[in-house]
């Protein structure tokens, strides 16, 4: 009985440890009731459209957060941001594939290794200093690295890899 107990416990342990917990991989997801913010398409599983996830920004807040002090090369000092990290969002939508392609309201375009999101806490910002991002402010979806947390981080090629004003995620092969 207490081993049973025990192993109950475990069980439960594990899963409350996990970053996000889906009871179906393959459901699809609720339909946003707010203002689309983000969209994702390409190899995913967990859809809300014909082809596509829809997100709004509470289902976006609504996934497990997570934050970081950091300066970037484009604001100046260090603020603390908050979102989603880039792996749990992936692995919500059921995403497959090495690489996304990360579209930004102005059209800029950046094709990133899903590599950099176990490698990295990269997160879909969502807030900075608390206050959600309004789009002059790089907002109101930012694909960001921790910038102060690793000296491998301060080159170019991340630099483009750090995508604001992001409409869209599309997981490609």
């Amino acid at each position: 009985m207490i081993v049973k107990t025990l192993l109950s416990a475990w069980a439960l342990l594990a899963l409350s440890m996990s970053p996000v917990v889906l009871a179906n991989p393959s459901a699809a997801l609720d339909a946003p009731t707010g203002a689309v913010v983000l969209k994702m398409k390409g190899n995913i599983n967990r859809k809300n459209g014909e082809s596509e996830a829809h997100f709004d920004f509470e289902m976006l807040k609504a996934l497990p957060q997570h934050g970081f002090d950091t300066g970037t090369p484009w604001t100046s000092g260090v603020s603390h941001y908050s979102g989603p990290l880039m792996r749990d969002l992936l692995e919500y939508v059921g995403a497959t594939g090495n690489t996304v392609k990360v579209s930004a309201l102005n059209g800029y375009e950046a094709e990133i290794p899903v590599d950099d999101f176990y490698d990295y806490d990269v997160i879909l910002a969502l807030e900075r200093n608390n206050q959600p991002m309004p789009i002059r402010e790089y907002g109101p979806l930012w694909v960001l690295y921790p910038f102060d947390q690793d000296d491998a981080l301060l080159n170019e090629k991340i630099r483009f890899r750090a995508v604001w004003q992001v409409m869209r995620i599309d997981a490609l092969e």
